[in-house]
């Protein structure tokens, strides 16, 4: 490891414990779901008020906790995450808990109008359905649109890994949580990175899943019809891979999951846990051909070596695959947000979700504003979210035909690409630089926004530090519905390499 400022604490029993640690440990009876949530709380009361991962606590944990331990006791069949301590995004509506959008106006903790669910989500249906005790909901800037959580509601959410760089966004308070220790497994979701970034931001395993692998209805929306996608974090593939199973495949409260019928694996994604996966596989490289920004020095050291790393574990590269294709000087040309088209559309959707009574109209009259006024915080989006766009009736989809047309050129381009070189995937640098002070708006990344548009699925995955104590990731990316094989291969690097080191929180 490169950092010496990086330590692992001794102080919290159950530090970087994964699902499988603590599955054994109730099965053997070293301990049981009370005392490991009941020091997951004691962790969180320690730090949370330096690093505000958290919008709301689940106020019955302990009770949860408990009549877990009474069902084991009892022999009861149980889930897959029976037992296990997770976190959800503040974006995904669980019953009972309210609905911010991390947005002061609405949130009534300091004054706003609330906003209050009264049915889980189709994926926290999934969750609670697999066993999972939920602490709670994460921090996120307001309308997940930002790469940090500064302007939320509920204040900064800081990184776990050192306090002074930004937590990646808008899945901040997530990461934040699985990072430092607060949970095992968080629920992450993104648009524009907001898996990815704050997965590499803060030294975790992050899977941005195909378009249409999990239900997404329940979730406040940026493009919810085009781009947003639901996704694990987890501190290692395994557990990603644990918790991806649970979240993926057909859910009938959601009509985008049809097109994941048969693109889930039978055996779950566990069954591609393989130390041996590398061997023999053709990853492509980054390159001017899909992005002409280059690098910083520190990452193309960074990079050289997990490239070295990778050929050792038996893979074959292929330079600048996308080379001669055009694609980056398409991507150029188109604009990197497109699909939010959607939003208002989508928002007024998930508005009635909650209740037949709400409305685009009738909640923003009641919140006194709206976010996409100028200076707001869909200012970032405004060429597309916009009080012109705001003024067409939300309850048709407006024309998504150029959308379509973009996401389909960079399909087939990728496709051909991975064909003409007899290519399992690619493997990038997640980030062209080191990241930066959680101050800046942007952290810079080398696949968005073209996964996103695409719908592919990438993988993010630790990947070593740099000088200055940020987080280096790879991003494993490939053709759609290849989450089992990028699995695979994120597995067999983590496992030869173990580059995450557990951050020490500052009290």
């Amino acid at each position: 490891m490169e950092n010496t400022t990086l330590s692992t604490s001794t102080k919290f029993r159950f530090e970087e414990v994964t699902v499988k640690q603590l599955q054994t440990g109730y099965a053997n009876g070293e301990f049981t779901a009370e005392e490991v949530v009941q020091s997951f709380l004691e962790r969180i009361e320690e730090f949370e008020a330096n690093y505000n991962a958290f919008t709301f606590r689940n106020p019955h944990i302990i009770e949860e906790a408990k009549a877990f331990d009474r069902l084991r006791e009892e022999g009861a069949e149980l889930g897959p995450l029976a037992g296990i301590p997770i976190v959800i995004k503040e974006a995904v509506d669980i019953a009972g808990y309210p609905s911010t959008f991390g947005w002061a106006p609405l949130a009534k903790a300091v004054g706003g109008m609330e906003l209050m669910p009264t049915k889980d989500a189709p994926v926290v249906t999934q969750l609670k359905q697999a066993g999972a005790l939920i602490l709670g909901k994460t921090n996120i800037p307001a309308f997940s649109c930002a790469y940090n959580a500064n302007n939320s509601w509920a204040g900064p959410t800081f990184n776990a890994v050192n306090r002074e760089i930004s937590p990646g966004g808008s899945s901040s308070g997530t990461a934040m949580a699985v990072s430092g220790n607060f949970a095992v497994l968080g629920v992450a979701e993104e648009t524009a990175g907001s898996i990815q970034v704050p997965a590499a931001a803060q030294a975790l395993v992050g899977i941005k899943p195909s378009f249409g692998l999990i239900p997404s209805k329940g979730v406040t929306p940026l493009a919810g019809s085009t781009r947003d996608v639901l996704g694990p974090h987890a501190r290692t593939v395994e557990d990603a891979a644990i918790m991806l199973s649970v979240m993926a495949g057909y859910s009938k409260e959601d009509v985008k999951t049809a097109v994941a019928k048969g693109n889930v694996p039978d055996a779950g994604y566990t069954a591609f846990l393989d130390a041996g996966a590398l061997k023999g596989k053709r990853l492509g490289l980054y390159g001017p051909g899909w992005r002409t920004a280059e690098l910083s020095p520190e990452t193309e050291e960074l990079y050289a070596r997990a490239i070295d790393e990778l050929k050792k574990l038996g893979a074959e590269v292929v330079e600048d695959p996308f080379a001669g294709t055009g694609f980056a000087e398409y991507m150029k040309a188109k604009n990197g947000f497109i699909g939010m088209e959607s939003f208002f559309y989508d928002l007024e959707n998930y508005l009635k979700n909650i209740s037949a009574e709400l409305s685009i109209r009738s909640v923003f009259e009641k919140a006194g504003e709206v976010p996409w006024a100028e200076g707001g915080p869909l200012s970032l989006v405004s060429d597309l979210i916009n009080a012109e766009t705001a003024a067409k009736d939300p309850n048709y989809l407006p024309d998504l035909t150029e959308f379509s047309e973009v996401k389909n050129e960079l399909l087939r381009i990728t496709n051909h690409v991975l064909e003409i070189h007899d290519l399992d995937g690619f493997v990038y640098p997640q980030m062209p630089e080191a990241i930066p002070a959680r101050e800046v708006d942007n952290v810079k990344s080398t696949t968005i926004s073209e996964i996103n548009i695409s719908g592919l699925p990438l993988i993010t995955v630790p990947a070593g530090y740099y000088e200055c104590g940020s987080p280096f990731a790879l991003a494993f990316f490939g053709k759609m519905w290849s989450e089992a094989e990028l699995i695979g291969m994120s597995y067999a690097y983590e496992q030869a390499t173990n580059h995450r080191v557990a951050p020490t929180l500052e009290s």
